[in-house]
């Protein structure tokens, strides 16, 4: 069956966790979004199960104050709303009790049946990752799977905390759902600019003959937040930036940037690609950790001029906690095509700004001719902007204007939400799973991969707490973070030294709007 006519096809979205933070602040805003932008059927029907008891009215109250506070649309009150939050139910429902599962197809059957649906159903576990195999297994059991139309399950990350967990995890799943029935969400994977690498790169001919070691020098990866733990402290001083940021996210991005051209633009082919940049990736031995990756905690410190305390200061936060706020690695792809390009990544909490963006630095030209104190000269940058503004910039050499000879950079930019908010990464992701298209989320191999990487610097880290280092609150990280990139002659684009964003300081960035041509 095409994508296009399962697009059609009514389905009942069960949304285990209902009443947790995530379906309230991502997946109740995004089902929203995609009933007003017109790209859900007609025909579709939300039950909500979490542990609080309350009825269907005041779920539906619940569902309209998340949209109020966190979807990018207004709400339309009136005859659309009351259409909309019609399609919403709630079961009362302790999800480790397998007998209780039983209200649960009830419920689901009386909507089948009430709105005529042919059977199609998607579960969403916004749990606890340690209750997934648990609940897939009561799936089965009650008959919830036992249907004439397709079902699918959707799982947040993380998916496991090491390559054993992860590998159990995903066999107690497929006892209930295969591989092509499994949607593991990413959603960096959702967001408008990573899904344009690819387009950038295989739909222009000036940027992929360039795209290999013989013209890049370089990548850097930065993902960094100005916020500290907030209410995630349980859940992030046992996870850390290691398995919070680096084995999903910018591992992802990582696959995402380097990936060679698919066969054809079909969802294997794709991801077959992704798989072989992480079988190239080069693994690190426990002893090896130290020399290539760098692991930072916030201490106290400000930023815009209110201070900030350190993370062992932040609520419910061990007081002792050696957890890592802070990752940056320099990373090698040992394939023909990447071989000795320095991949650098970083991500961190309480840093300046929050930004997430992809650095292509090319190599530089001899240095003849333009060379000399006059001129301010910086490699060729192409960069990803993916949040929090989106669009691409290309800086460029050029003669400055008015002087004879004095060159200067330029930045040439697209600015992709200038004038159109973009689809939240969840509106597009959940509408990919509805369709059936799992391009955008992980398959196993490459999340048992990027374990398979990972762990060993767990380990590390593990036996030797020590080598966690200390970084001011309100700064780009540690020192040997940017020694990292020093010691081989380079240096954060995103970040300097002296704690300013040094990407295009006093360059003149053209804006370049949606659907304008200069």
């Amino acid at each position: 069956m095409s994508t296009q006519q399962e697009s059609m096809q009514p389905f009942v979205f069960v949304i285990f966790g209902a009443t947790g933070d995530l379906a309230k602040r991502k997946l109740f805003p995004a089902i929203y979004s995609l009933y007003r932008d017109g790209h859900l059927t007609t025909d579709f029907a939300v039950i909500g199960v979490g542990r609080t008891k309350m009825d269907n009215t005041q779920f539906r109250v619940s569902v309209k104050e998340s949209i109020n506070e966190f979807s990018r649309l207004s709400l339309r009150e009136g005859e659309e709303w009351d259409r909309f939050a019609a399609r919403f139910d709630y079961i009362t429902l302790d999800i480790k009790d397998a007998d209780a599962y039983a209200s649960l197809l009830s419920a689901v059957e009386a909507r089948e049946r009430e709105m005529n649906l042919p059977g199609n159903r998607m579960f969403y576990l916004a749990i606890a990752p340690q209750l997934f195999g648990q609940v897939a297994d009561s799936l089965k059991q009650s008959g919830l799977t036992n249907t004439v139309g397709w079902k699918r399950l959707v799982v947040e990350k993380p998916f496991g905390h090491d390559y054993t967990s992860a590998k159990e995890l995903n066999e107690e799943i497929k006892r209930s759902f295969t591989e092509e029935e499994i949607y593991r969400i990413d959603h960096y994977l959702g967001k408008e600019m990573v899904q344009n690498i690819q387009v950038i790169r295989f739909a222009n001919s000036m940027f992929e003959p360039l795209w290999n070691n013989r013209h890049i020098d370089n990548i850097q990866i930065t993902a960094s937040e100005t916020v500290g733990v907030e209410d995630r402290a349980s859940y992030y001083d046992d996870a850390g930036a290691l398995l919070d940021m680096v084995q999903n996210h910018m591992l992802q991005m990582v696959m995402m940037v380097c990936m060679e051209p698919p066969s054809r633009l079909k969802t294997e082919a794709i991801r077959d690609e992704k798989v072989k940049v992480m079988r190239a990736l080069r693994r690190y031995s426990e002893e090896e950790v130290d020399t290539y990756v760098v692991r930072g905690q916030y201490t106290e410190g400000k930023s815009k001029g209110s201070s900030l305390v350190g993370y062992r200061e932040e609520p419910n936060v061990n007081p002792a906690s050696t957890t890592e706020t802070f990752v940056a690695a320099r990373l090698f792809i040992d394939n023909f095509r990447w071989a000795e390009v320095p991949i650098y990544i970083r991500t961190g909490k309480r840093m300046p700004e929050k930004v997430t963006e992809i650095v292509i630095q090319f190599k530089e030209l001899p240095k003849r001719l333009y060379f000399n104190k006059n001129n301010d000269l910086i490699p060729n940058l192409l960069i990803f902007r993916i949040n929090p503004n989106e669009g691409i910039t290309l800086l460029l050499n050029a003669k400055k204007q008015g002087a004879d000879s004095q060159v200067v950079p330029i930045g040439m930019e697209y600015c992709n939400d200038c004038e159109d908010t973009s689809p939240e990464a969840y509106e597009s992701l959940l509408h990919d799973a509805i369709l059936g298209d799992s391009t955008f989320f992980t398959r196993w191999d490459e999340v048992s991969l990027a374990w398979k990487f990972i762990d060993p610097i767990r380990r590390a880290w593990d036996r030797e707490p020590h080598s966690l280092t200390e970084y001011e609150a309100g700064t780009w990280g540690p020192a040997e973070s940017h020694e990292l990139l020093r010691r081989e002659g380079k240096r954060w684009w995103t970040g300097g030294d002296d704690g300013e964003r040094e990407t295009f300081k006093a360059v003149e960035q053209p804006k370049y709007r949606k659907g304008e041509t200069r």
